[in-house]
């Protein structure tokens, strides 16, 4: 479905991003994985296909988003897709005990990456005709306790998805989000160490879907691959649930 696509993938060393990055090549795209996680050099070798990359980048960066895309299309040639999918979720907190330094780091990776890969990709996506697409969440649209600014950072990388639809339409390029409920992912697993109730958490989460169990983050990264490929080319603006049901309403609790 992505055959000879050259995607750019920010976060995209572990997790959902990882999962993303197999799907993608799988796919037949050349992946280029952006993380300041060094782990994602090694691995990818492990991705099938050829032309895959892994940048050293720290998504907050300007000279970093900046470097990357030009290595980026210096080995390809073009840009087909930005997959915005770095992201921070600490601090587990209400607002009033969140420090200005956990806010603002949560808004530069959460937020800033996005106005960076697109402000140094659009010139190739243009060309391209190309695609954006980040991952937000679900608790971005029905909220979350104890954990205020990350719930803000996600409310507005969907709002912001919809305002790039409409300005980037003129040019051909699609702009959507894939809207997770709980994945199995190291960052889950970190979160939910950090509750108060960490020992049912796992149960809770499992709970949490109508469809089944917390899934692994496979069942993302094959909405990712529709959403950037043909089969998708009348879709744009599109925050697309991929929670089980999660959101549908009110269910009996297990506890």
């Amino acid at each position: 479905m992505l055959k000879d696509k050259v995607i750019l993938l920010t976060g995209g060393a572990d997790g959902i991003g990882w999962e993303c990055a197999v799907a993608f090549a799988k796919s037949g795209a050349a992946v280029c994985i952006a993380d300041i996680n060094e782990g994602g050099r090694d691995r990818i070798a492990e991705l099938p296909g050829s032309g895959h990359l892994f940048r050293r980048c720290d998504v907050t960066s300007v000279t970093d988003v900046k470097e990357t895309v030009s290595a980026i299309t210096a080995l390809h040639g073009r840009l087909d897709a930005v997959h915005n999918n770095a992201g921070l979720a600490k601090p587990s907190s209400p607002l009033h005990d969140t420090t200005e330094e956990e806010w603002q780091a949560l808004m530069d990776v959460n937020l800033k990456s996005i106005y960076l890969t697109t402000r140094f990709a659009f010139p190739h996506l243009r060309e391209s005709k190309g695609s954006i697409l980040s991952t937000t969440s679900l608790v971005g649209t029905i909220g979350q306790n104890n954990h205020a600014a990350y719930v803000a950072t996600k409310g507005a990388v969907s709002a912001l998805t919809k305002a790039m639809a409409l300005d980037y339409a003129p040019y051909g390029i699609r702009v959507n989000a894939v809207a997770p409920a709980a994945v199995s992912t190291p960052m889950l697993e970190k979160w939910s160490s950090e509750q108060p109730n960490a020992d049912v958490m796992k149960q809770y989460l499992d709970r949490l879907h109508p469809l089944g169990p917390m899934p692994e983050g496979d069942v993302i990264a094959d909405a990712c691959v529709f959403l950037l490929s043909h089969a998708a080319r009348f879709i744009t603006g599109c925050i697309l649930p991929v929670s089980g049901g999660a959101e549908l309403g009110y269910r009996t609790c297990p506890f």
